[in-house]
């Protein structure tokens, strides 16, 4: 069990910091599609009514929330690197920086899921009030991409979905460690008991 226990808590460990390095490529992916089609529909930055395709100024609207996305999703990133600085992949006994490290993790990931999660629902509802046909005209003689696509919302939910799936296996390792911690406390204690 014991051995085990230490490989499971390299693998999640590890694949916690993949996850968290998707979420930072995914920031930076959201917005591809939507400055290749939208970007030159509208006249004047300035009033962002003047556009030729009503609805486009969703790209301006969701430039704020995404310069913080991907900041936060940085931040998920170096939360994720302190379980490498507290050893918590390869400890044998895990002490209170480690719990620490799990907490702040766990807490972290399922804040940003929610806010990010909420966020995109509600642009992709904005994303579908475009005039597509309007855009598609204007994609046609600007020679621009045409995207009627909801794929960069969609896939959204398998990215936080992993990010959660690793929160649930950091925990249930934080579990899993507790219990070995226990049986060789046990296990420690019945020694003495026997060289007495």
């Amino acid at each position: 069990m014991y051995k085990k226990q230490m490989i499971f808590q390299r693998i999640v460990c590890a694949a916690m910091l993949i996850a968290a390095a998707l979420v930072f490529v995914y920031s930076l992916g959201l917005m591809t599609d939507l400055y290749d089609s939208l970007y030159t529909t509208i006249r004047s930055p300035s009033n962002l009514d003047k556009t030729t395709v009503p609805g486009s100024r969703i790209y301006y609207d969701m430039q704020g929330f995404n310069s913080q996305f991907t900041n936060v999703s940085i931040v998920l990133i170096l939360v994720t690197l302190f379980l490498f600085v507290t050893n918590t992949h390869s400890r044998r006994k895990y002490y209170i920086g480690n719990f620490i490290a799990i907490g702040l993790s766990a807490v972290c990931n399922i804040g940003v899921s929610v806010w990010t999660l909420g966020q995109i629902a509600a642009y992709k509802a904005q994303f579908l009030q475009i005039d597509f046909e309007a855009l598609k005209t204007h994609s046609e003689t600007m020679k621009t991409l045409y995207t009627d696509s909801t794929f960069w919302f969609d896939v959204s939910y398998g990215v936080f979905g992993l990010l959660l799936l690793m929160t649930v296996l950091l925990v249930v390792n934080l579990v899993l460690k507790l219990i070995v911690m226990k049986e060789e406390k046990r296990l420690i204690g019945s020694r003495k008991g026997v060289g007495a």
